[in-house]
């Protein structure tokens, strides 16, 4: 049977290039879903990077301003150590600690917010009271305010010039 030539019927072979015509339906349609799956996996991937990177920005946020407070009671510290203060070099320690302290939280992007002397900046400025003083500017720094890259952490407190007026502003929470 080897050697024999089968003989189609033109029943049969209507058949088989039915078959063959289904079964390219059928690697076409798995086709495109495969590349579908694979396009899906991809976005999932890219996603979940994206996920990740927001959630390690959002803890490194968090701990930063947590640090905060320590970094301000540092600084009050060493602003009120005498300086004739003639004892043991603790002080001057403490002095360094501040300093590293402080470089390493401007190397993960902790930013100062400038604020005595420029205009008032309601999106880096909380205003705590008005004094006497140039319309519009601030006065003084009550409490500095710091950003994260280009995000706020910690608005400055300030005091606001207002023209003749020395009435605290209602503070927010």
């Amino acid at each position: 049977m080897a050697d024999e030539e089968m003989d189609f019927s033109p029943d049969q072979e209507g058949v088989e290039r039915g078959e063959v015509e289904e079964a390219k339906e059928k690697a076409e349609k798995y086709l495109a879903n495969w590349q579908r799956a694979e396009a899906d996996f991809i976005n999932y991937k890219r996603r979940s990077e994206q996920e990740r990177a927001e959630m390690a920005s959002s803890a490194n946020a968090n701990l930063i301003a947590d640090l905060l407070p320590v970094l301000d009671d540092l600084e009050r510290a060493l602003e009120n150590a005498s300086d004739d203060f003639d004892g043991p070099t603790w002080v001057e320690g403490v002095r360094l600690i501040y300093r590293k302290l402080k470089a390493v939280l401007e190397d993960q992007g902790l930013l100062e917010i400038e604020a005595e002397g420029k205009e008032f900046d309601p999106n880096l400025h909380e205003a705590v009271m008005c004094v006497e003083g140039e319309e519009g500017k601030v006065c003084e720094e009550i409490q500095k305010g710091y950003k994260l890259r280009d995000r706020l952490l910690r608005p400055a407190k300030v005091k606001v010039g207002k023209e003749g007026s020395s009435e605290p502003v209602e503070e927010r929470e």
